[in-house]
């Protein structure tokens, strides 16, 4: 199974039908801090979406690793598309997804939606819509 396959498996286990277009959604699992999703964009064959932490700084939120994450419903993939590039969460920390040659930054930003994925549903996380 490709690195995109196995971030599309993860995905359906906190999203198991998504969202319309303009929808934000919020798990709170009561083992980690609540995860958000908005839908960004739908078209025929892709939605996208962003998930993410939010993090207090002073008086500001601010969106960690933000996220932003297409769905390739015909070919059963999930592609981390951007994030940010210094994480606030711990987990999240091991991965510099600012650095290196683009093949590098892509290959780290999926990597790290795989094992955020995985840990998101390890606490519990979930979105539905009931």
């Amino acid at each position: 199974m490709t690195l995109y396959e196995s971030n599309y498996v993860r995905l359906g286990w906190l999203v198991p039908e998504l969202p319309e277009q303009g929808s934000s959604l919020v798990s709170r699992p009561g083992t980690d801090m609540p995860l958000h999703l908005s839908v960004q964009e739908v078209a025929r064959y892709t939605t996208t979406l962003r998930l993410t932490y939010y993090f207090r700084d002073g008086g500001a939120l601010i969106a960690d690793p933000d996220l932003l994450v297409r769905v390739y419903h015909d070919a059963g993939l999930v592609e981390a598309m951007a994030c940010s590039h210094e994480h606030r969460h711990e987990l999240l920390r091991a991965y510099p997804t600012g650095r290196g040659s683009e093949l590098e930054r892509r290959w780290v930003r999926n990597m790290m939606l795989n094992k955020w994925l995985e840990y998101c549903a390890d606490q519990g996380h979930s979105f539905s819509r009931d």
